[in-house]
């Protein structure tokens, strides 16, 4: 395993998704860390990841870990769970920066459900991953988890469907098994979804209870930094934001969901 080294407070925050769906990672750590850079990086030309073979998804998180490393990074968030059940280990062998991953928040879910019914919206990629069977394994403490694969909805949100006709289709027929099957917890496993989570809200009904893993996320990213003794102190800090894709088609999307403009760069990784 690679040896992490000192982490200097002057880098960035490194994150990356496959698309815009880990700004609502961004979003949490900006929150909790105001003073720190963050370097973003969108791998849209390869998004969604929750489609594609996971060695393909391991080798594009190995890549885009590498690049933010590269660039100066002093930790890597890997935003997306897709990621992060292919390549959350690889990563952490790979690279000399700390690492941080997701995973649907199944445990805080399961600890809270009352009617012992809970459901986990992610990609099929997360779904089928063994990382998620682990943490199933794990947590599922007798409750029934009811995985629902949402192809295509990454997509509608990429497009910027965050609300409308479109999304409330979609969302009413992905929801449906969970619907009828009573349950009072819904994980987003996916880092995209937690922009639509008041559409989904209103599908799902005021019983159900979302659970999102971004703010657990930032706080295991302050809680790193501040023990490194790495937190910058002084502030504000940036955004820049980079993607594989075509900045012209993302730069839209990026600033509605991170409420001011912002110019996303072409990168090739």
């Amino acid at each position: 395993m690679t040896r992490a080294g000192p982490l200097r407070a002057a880098g960035p925050i490194g994150i990356f998704d496959s698309g815009v769906g880990g700004l609502s990672v961004a979003r949490e750590i900006r929150t909790a860390l105001p003073a720190e850079d963050l370097l973003y990086v969108a791998d849209t030309a390869y998004c969604p990841y929750g489609d594609r073979p996971i060695e393909e998804v391991r080798a594009r998180a190995l890549a885009v870990g590498r690049y933010i490393q590269e660039a100066g990074a002093k930790l890597l968030v890997a935003a997306c769970n897709t990621a992060s059940g292919a390549a959350l280990e690889d990563l952490r062998t790979a690279l000399s920066i700390p690492v941080v991953g997701l995973e649907p928040a199944v445990k805080t879910a399961v600890a809270q459900t009352r009617a012992r019914r809970v459901g986990v919206m992610a990609t099929s990629g997360t779904l089928r991953s063994e990382r998620f069977a682990r943490l199933l394994r794990a947590h599922g403490d007798g409750v029934q988890v009811i995985p629902q694969a949402c192809p295509g909805l990454a997509d509608l949100i990429e497009a910027g469907h965050l609300d409308g006709e479109v999304l409330s289709t979609a969302l009413a027929e992905l929801t449906r098994p969970l619907r009828d099957a009573g349950v009072d917890m819904v994980v987003l496993g996916c880092t995209h979804y937690a922009f639509v989570s008041g559409p989904l809200q209103r599908v799902l009904g005021s019983a159900v209870t979302l659970v999102d893993s971004a703010p657990a996320i930032a706080r295991r990213t302050a809680h790193l930094l501040e023990e490194a003794q790495a937190r910058r102190a002084e502030g504000p800090g940036t955004l820049r934001v980079l993607t594989t894709g075509d900045p012209e088609k993302v730069g839209p999307v990026v600033g509605r969901l991170w409420g001011t403009p912002v110019a996303p760069e072409a990168v090739r990784i």
